[in-house]
């Protein structure tokens, strides 16, 4: 009996300031094309981890339609911003970098002490007003630091200091909250459902909390990282005192700025790992289930990677018997610990030494390139047990 057709399946991530997930899944399943003609089934299913392109992924999967609203940026400027709406209605999918990401700012001096993320509340106010009975927030991609207290005061909570007046908002007035108002809390805002899709699992505080390992990316100063850390610990000592609830010890808490600080404490929000949720809603193990080849990526393969991002959740939805391959633009981990994390091999974009600026403008033709290559290796044991025959392609792309 000759065997079936192969099948391979193109699950990666975005490459970070050079090409969305789609793209890059349509550059590998032409590198794959190129490498083994008809005699093949390709299934392209870009991905995200919750950062940036989580929206874009659930509304590529025809599970939600977008919603456009006026919100404001980290730096308090006026933009549209997206969310989804579940076809049933019920789910509001929300990307905070819509509102309070990095990119949104780049245009101007980084604010790390005033950055704040009341653009992603009023956001989520417009959901409340939709009538949703569950909130996804993807959390990834932030420019604040101010523990989420920004979108608690899009939803009407106050953070007071000693005399009982508002701090300064963003991350300069975390350090003086002794208390929180809720008395004005949005009614809808603990009748609904929340979600945190994080991409992280940093501690909120200390030296691999949320300013130490990511205020540097979003301009803070050295000074500024340690006044952050210090204000986060005093907003995490009044949840505590106000609500019982020790964020400190809570994993994931110091993703996108402690945004799950308050989000945990004052709304009973639920952590989860945005790679499982987004490999739910695509339906990714059933896809892989019955792969002869499993192709992911993102721009840089490194320890981050295997902790929580979209090529971990790839292995884990794959089964143990199918090959999964890893291309990115750079590959930072020794072959052993690659072998170790259930991927079969890694193989950079490069073709040798190369400036980052040319591996960004020219990533799609050395995916390409780099897919065939993959795609050749195993091309060869194929070649005489599949039949030959139109392709079928499968996109869940939009």
């Amino acid at each position: 009996m000759r065997k079936r057709t192969p099948t391979v399946v193109l699950a990666p991530d975005s490459f970070k300031g050079s090409l969305p997930a789609v793209e890059v899944a349509a550059a590998m399943a032409a590198g794959v094309r190129l490498a083994l003609g008809a005699d093949v089934d390709i299934v392209q299913c870009p991905l995200a981890d919750g950062g940036e392109g989580t929206l874009q992924t659930f509304l590529s999967a025809g599970n939600a339609a977008p919603r456009l609203i006026d919100a404001h940026d980290a730096a308090g400027r006026p933009r549209r911003a997206r969310y989804g709406l579940s076809n049933s209605g019920t789910v509001a999918i929300i990307e905070a970098a819509e509102a309070n990401g990095l990119p949104h700012v780049a245009d101007i001096p980084p604010a790390p002490m005033q950055a704040d993320t009341y653009g992603v509340g009023e956001i989520a106010v417009s959901a409340l007003e939709d009538g949703v009975n569950e909130i996804l927030l993807c959390i990834g991609g932030s420019a604040t630091t101010d523990g989420g207290t920004g979108m608690l005061r899009a939803l009407g909570v106050r953070f007071l200091d000693e005399h009982g007046q508002d701090v300064e908002t963003g991350g300069a007035g975390l350090g003086r909250i002794v208390a929180v108002d809720e008395s004005r809390l949005h009614p809808r805002a603990r009748a609904v459902r929340w979600r945190v899709a994080t991409d992280v699992d940093n501690p909120l505080c200390g030296d691999n909390g949320a300013a130490a390992v990511f205020g540097p990316q979003k301009g803070a100063t050295p000074d500024q990282v340690r006044a952050l850390d210090s204000g986060l610990e005093q907003l995490a000592a009044t949840l505590r005192t106000t609500y019982g609830t020790d964020v400190l010890a809570l994993r994931g808490a110091g993703a996108a700025g402690g945004m799950p600080a308050c989000l945990s404490t004052l709304l009973g929000a639920e952590l989860v790992p945005g790679i499982d949720l987004v490999a739910d809603t695509v339906g990714l193990r059933s896809l892989c289930a019955d792969a002869d080849l499993v192709i992911t990526g993102e721009g840089a393969f490194d320890a981050q990677s295997l902790q929580g991002k979209v090529v971990q959740g790839v292995v884990r939805q794959t089964p143990a018997d199918c090959p999964v391959v890893v291309i990115a633009g750079t590959v930072r981990l020794p072959a052993a610990a690659i072998r170790a994390a259930g991927v079969s091999a890694a193989f950079s974009i490069a073709r040798g030494p190369a400036e980052l600026q040319d591996l960004l403008d020219n990533s799609a033709e050395l995916l390409l390139d780099t897919a065939a290559q993959v795609a050749g290796l195993v091309g060869s044991r194929w070649a005489q047990s599949v039949p030959a025959g139109e392709p079928s392609v499968g996109i869940l792309s939009g």
